[in-house]
């Protein structure tokens, strides 16, 4: 049954990973990767709620299974960023490179530990 789950959170996480990309890309006029950025950082968002709920009992592993494995593991994209990161630099953008590598590390941590907190906020 985990399978599943986990296939139907990636069926829903990879298309909505895909739009998002697109929709906040298509809004910014810049080489700089706005929409895999985006969409890491809300995936990182998510699962830091969804590990802070499930630390405390209120998220079920089944829960876990659907929207953390299966929804933010298609949602989110590390590949992408790393292809991108080094696509930036190869083609001279360095500063954008650096830039994505050091923002998106550092915005996706802060992301997550502000999931968790919200989660030990909402589940004391």
């Amino acid at each position: 049954m985990t399978v599943v789950l986990v296939a139907l959170g990636a069926a829903f996480g990879a298309p909505l990973r895909y739009m998002v990309d697109r929709a906040v890309q298509a809004r910014h006029d810049s080489v700089f990767p706005w929409g895999t950025f985006a969409v890491n950082i809300t995936g990182s968002l998510i699962l830091g709620v969804l590990i802070g709920g499930a630390a405390n009992g209120a998220v079920p592993s089944s829960l876990m299974a659907l929207l953390g494995i299966g929804l933010c593991g298609a949602l989110s994209t590390y590949s992408t960023f790393g292809y991108e990161t080094i696509r930036l630099f190869e083609e001279g953008a360095r500063f954008y490179a650096l830039l994505n590598a050091t923002v998106s590390i550092i915005a996706g941590l802060g992301a997550a530990f502000v999931g968790v907190s919200l989660a030990e906020a909402i589940w004391p």
